[in-house]
């Protein structure tokens, strides 16, 4: 870990959905590993007092920028900016997401293409941006991708669909890209303790194998950079659960999944929590 650590050493690193959650954990880990980091989000006031608030416990060099994802024009003026701030990028880490819940049939047109638009279209922008600039120098995309991207669970259809995309697509961009000198990873997160999963009421005895904090992702993303993977599941018991499964057939693989409460995971959920998520990605 430390040589790769070394290895990010003066690094400029770009990290959509950085305001929170997960992009704020990568982003404190990438400057404790002595990168220089540029934090992107839609919410611009948050996202500035939080590199703010990582410049004074890190020491680093940081600064938060604004984002929207889904605009390619707006993608690349905050890569500009970056690279403005920080000098040349070298890795570009695609983090933001949002996960409404509720049944599919239910789900709102509108929340449907923003789903699309943020958690697919925003890594494909981000993706087709960083590839051109790290051309000629190298480098890493990690894409934040979920369990969901290899599994299915009830009341989380549209997001399923997102992230097992980003799976698909890191891999083949992995392959199209290796020539170049750039390595493309999926980060595959379980459940992570974020307001993202706010309201999840799985049961204690499977939260030692699923669950994971922000931060565990974060070390994962920077450990990842540099290296030949095209795939990380953290935490890594998941990684060896899901591949014991994937042998199984369907009916006994199913059976399983509900033992384990994975069918309900994202349709019983605290109602109030997820209210206050939901009122949230609805607002910004």
């Amino acid at each position: 870990m430390t040589r790769r650590h070394n290895n990010i050493r003066g690094k400029g690193v770009a990290i959509t959905g950085g305001a929170r959650g997960i992009g704020k954990a990568t982003g404190e880990a990438f400057l404790r590993a002595g990168a220089r980091v540029a934090l992107g989000d839609i919410d611009v006031e948050l996202v500035e007092k939080t590199a703010v608030e990582l410049a004074e416990v890190t020491g680093g060099e940081v600064c938060g920028l604004a984002l929207d994802v889904t605009s390619r024009k707006a993608f690349a003026a905050f890569l500009d900016n970056a690279e403005t701030r920080l000098g040349p990028l070298d890795v570009l880490v695609n983090n933001a997401g949002i996960m409404p819940t509720g049944w599919f049939v239910d789900e709102d047109d509108a929340m449907t293409d923003r789903m699309l638009g943020i958690n697919l279209c925003g890594v494909l922008n981000g993706s087709k941006l960083a590839a051109q600039r790290l051309g000629g120098r190298g480098g890493h995309i990690v894409n934040i991708a979920s369990v969901a991207g290899v599994a299915g669970f009830p009341g989380v259809a549209t997001y399923c669909a997102t992230k097992h995309a980003i799976v698909g697509f890191s891999e083949t961009l992995h392959l199209e890209l290796a020539d170049a000198g750039i390595g493309v990873t999926a980060v595959l997160p379980g459940l992570v303790h974020t307001e993202l999963s706010a309201g999840s009421r799985a049961p204690r005895w499977v939260r030692p194998m699923t669950d994971v904090e922000p931060e565990g992702v974060a070390a994962t993303v920077v450990a990842v950079v540099g290296s030949r993977r095209t795939k990380a599941v953290v935490p890594a018991r998941l990684g060896v659960m899901l591949k014991t499964m994937g042998l199984l057939p369907d009916g006994i693989r199913h059976r399983i999944g509900r033992a384990a409460h994975f069918h309900a995971a994202f349709t019983d959920l605290d109602p109030q929590a997820r209210a206050a998520y939901h009122r949230r990605i609805a607002s910004s």
